[in-house]
């Protein structure tokens, strides 16, 4: 009989097409893993992944996929219910956002006024979060693009304007604003293909004919490019937000001459859960919060 534990396993194997690193992940023996994997398909008596070259899931395998990310997330949603029935002020509420920096000042709000609710976070790219949220890992996602799915409801929290920014002794350290013309060739310090930084900094670069910009540095944690930028690697992209920060590097500041050059914070959920009493404070502290001018 199938246990929820190798069920949970198949999930990450599937989604990371690799033995080894799933093995990591879920810090197992990686011949435990591969057991596992082969009882299930055993039972189900028929392969799951195409073993040709390196793990691939098969068709049989999709199909499995979709029931089992369905049936485990419908028993974490039953949990969820239960522990609802007791109020919002103890469970848990898992929160996923591109960046984490975005989110001190809500979550430092928030853990101080509702102590008994722990705060699970998970980093993800913008296109994870739909997968995240049908499938029920995550309760709420904060996207810092626009973002609105179907079947996901969406809530705008904040729309504001996006700064390059360089190193102190750069040429265009004096200037008030540039054009994304005068951007062209400069190195830039981004994060990874899907990351919102990167998705702003291409669409600008497109957007105006241009051929893509020049990448020296990209990562998965947006708040890293300041103090990239800062030890002088290159310029970057930054949102207002940033410019509040305690701790933010000591960089240059500059406007772009672009209606397009902005950042706009999406609170997404799924529309058809039945959010825990943790979840439900959780979106109405993010809903609620000042976003211009609360601490960050």
């Amino acid at each position: 009989m199938m246990d929820l534990h190798a069920l949970r396993q198949f999930v990450v194997v599937a989604r990371l097409e690799h033995l080894s690193r799933a093995a990591e992940e879920l810090r197992v023996a990686q011949p435990s893993l591969s057991r596992t994997v082969a009882r299930l398909e055993s039972e189900l008596g028929t392969p799951l992944f195409d073993r040709v070259g390196r793990l691939r899931l098969n068709d049989a395998g999709k199909v499995f996929l979709r029931h089992v990310e369905r049936s485990l997330g419908e028993l974490d949603a039953g949990r969820r219910a239960v522990a609802a029935i007791t109020g919002g002020e103890f469970g848990t509420v898992r929160l996923a956002s591109e960046t984490f920096l975005t989110l001190t000042g809500p979550l430092g709000a928030f853990k101080r006024a509702h102590p008994g609710v722990e705060v699970e976070l998970h980093q993800m790219a913008a296109e994870e979060m739909t997968r995240g949220l049908r499938a029920q890992e995550v309760d709420l996602c904060v996207a810092s693009q626009p973002f609105a799915p179907e079947g996901l409801e969406a809530v705008r929290l904040l729309d504001e304007a996006v700064w390059v920014v360089a190193p102190l002794d750069h040429p265009l350290a004096g200037r008030a604003s540039v054009t994304v013309g005068e951007l062209v060739g400069e190195p830039f310090v981004s994060t990874r293909t899907g990351h919102w930084q990167r998705r702003l900094l291409d669409r600008l670069f497109a957007g105006n004919g241009l051929a893509p910009p020049r990448i020296v540095c990209e990562g998965d944690e947006p708040s890293a490019t300041a103090i990239l930028v800062a030890a002088g690697l290159g310029v970057g992209l930054i949102p207002d937000m940033a410019r509040r920060s305690a701790t933010r590097a000591p960089v240059a500041w500059i406007a772009v001459d672009s209606p397009d050059c902005r950042r706009t914070l999406t609170l997404l959920r799924y529309a058809d859960s039945r959010p825990s009493g943790a979840a439900r404070l959780m979106h109405a502290a993010l809903t609620g919060w000042d976003w211009r001018g609360g601490p960050v």
